[in-house]
């Protein structure tokens, strides 16, 4: 299996195309899931103080390290500060209280879960990332769920252009507008729910593809993210299907697959709208 390729932030750090999301996995679970996609080849993990796995998580990442031999430096780990505590001061412990459940010295990626934009919270929010950034404590900082309009109140009070933006895209809901915007401003796009929570897997335009190509549904679907430039965090909870998600580099889409598959878009959400959640 061919190791996922890193991509380089706007501040020169990388991280691996292809990463273990672990969105409701259950706390008992995450260590041996963690360390069960550790030891398949990610070395690219996401989690949030929203998922109550951060223990789990952070067992799995220090016993790995132990245990391989391998230095922090080649994993990297993502985590989200939750809308109830955001706001400057709440943020800077609600980073604290992430660390320790973790039990790391630094992030590699804190990102704000939700603009909240009712709330009006996040460019506060985001200065404290700020902050954790300059002192060393977060390797790169970024945002989550922020549509365009976020993005630019955001760019307009603040110094640090976010690293990435992590949303909700999948080939029934590819944002053009979001990624052409996340184009110009230098900022990585992290593709959650990059299957559609697994409905876009029944596609007949992805399933013919598949049967062409001799893969399944779900390769067909991340091969394309890889091809768009997208990162992409998808979620498993078996070593089969763990491994499979991980094995996209072995094959590429034609031209008119990948324009067929650009063609489903429907702006169809699986989650919540940003603007929603407050």
């Amino acid at each position: 299996m061919e190791p996922a390729p890193k991509l380089n932030f706007n501040n020169g750090v990388r991280m691996d195309q292809v990463g273990f999301g672990t969105y409701k996995v259950p706390a008992p679970d995450a260590a041996d899931l963690v360390t069960l996609a550790l030891g398949t080849g990610y070395r690219h993990i996401d989690t949030a103080a929203l998922y109550g796995n951060e223990e789990g998580v952070g067992e799995a990442v220090r016993d790995f390290i132990a245990d391989e031999n391998v230095n922090r430096n080649e994993i990297f780990l993502t985590s989200k500060v939750w809308n109830t505590d955001q706001g400057y001061d709440s943020t800077l412990r609600a980073f604290d209280a992430t660390m320790a459940r973790l039990g790391l010295d630094t992030l590699d990626l804190y990102l704000i879960h939700w603009p909240c934009p009712e709330r009006g919270l996040f460019i506060d929010t985001y200065r404290a990332l700020e902050e954790l950034y300059r002192s060393g404590r977060v390797r790169a900082i970024g945002v989550s769920n922020f549509l365009p309009d976020h993005l630019q109140q955001l760019m307009d009070a603040t110094d640090v252009v976010p690293a990435v933006n992590q949303v909700e895209l999948h080939p029934w809901l590819q944002q053009r507008p979001l990624t052409k915007l996340h184009q110009e401003l230098g900022i990585r796009t992290v593709a959650w729910s990059p299957l559609g929570r697994g409905a876009v897997l029944a596609d007949p335009v992805i399933s013919s593809i598949a049967a062409d190509l001799g893969v399944s549904p779900a390769r067909v679907i991340l091969r394309w993210h890889m091809e768009q430039g997208n990162i992409a965090i998808p979620k498993a909870s078996s070593a089969e299907r763990i491994a499979e998600n991980l094995d996209v580099f072995s094959f590429e889409l034609t031209p008119e697959q990948q324009t067929a598959i650009t063609g489903l878009d429907r702006n169809q959400r699986s989650g919540s709208h940003p603007d929603k959640v407050n």
